[in-house]
């Protein structure tokens, strides 16, 4: 991990006598000096990502990207990058940070401003509070669907003469849905079997 962090601090310009103090002091704040002379592919995840953003910060550049900085680690070192991060932007004033994510608690955790896609196209732009009020509106609803047994299955399928392993044609599975007053379901069957 040490040679990719020099690497990068060469390619951002670093003088070369600066680049070894810069790259310790990167392992250190990332908390990653116990990692330094592992080869980057056996890192975990969350190292990976802690890597990543050590790279981005080299040089302390007037604008650092970060893509999901703390997706997919576990909620102590989740807390860890957003406080590196909530550093950089705030506490140095050195370098603002645009970083994107799926994540609303995430957003308000580090950000003073937020901009929305949707499908790529730019929705919105401004404070959590204000995009809040704007499009937090509504209910959040969790459905859960039980799926039948196989026993369940054999028997809604034997009054119709088909069992769970029988393949039914497809011009009788519109029958089947017209006989069950479902027409307006005829419409969403393809012949390929999907459905």
């Amino acid at each position: 991990m040490r040679e990719h962090l020099a690497i990068y601090a060469s390619l951002k310009a670093v003088k070369k006598e600066l680049r070894q103090p810069m790259v310790e002091k990167a392992l250190r704040d990332m908390d990653l000096t116990s990692y330094a002379d592992i080869r980057a592919n056996n890192l975990s995840g969350g190292n990976k990502r802690k890597m990543s953003v050590a790279m981005a910060l080299l040089g302390n550049p007037p604008l650092v990207f970060l893509d999901e900085p703390s997706t997919g680690v576990d909620p102590q070192a989740k807390r860890f990058m957003w406080n590196i991060v909530s550093k950089i932007s705030t506490l140095g004033k050195r370098s603002a940070v645009i970083i994107t994510t799926h994540s609303m608690e995430e957003a308000e955790a580090l950000c003073t401003k937020m901009g929305i896609m949707v499908s790529g196209e730019f929705k919105c732009f401004g404070s959590s509070q204000h995009i809040k009020d704007k499009f937090g509106t509504g209910y959040e609803v969790e459905v859960k669907i039980r799926t039948l047994t196989e026993t369940e299955i054999n028997e809604r399928l034997a009054p119709l003469g088909f069992n769970s392993l029988s393949e039914i044609p497809f011009e009788h599975c519109l029958r089947i849905l017209e006989t069950q007053g479902n027409v307006d379901l005829q419409q969403e069957l393809s012949h390929d079997g999907l459905g």
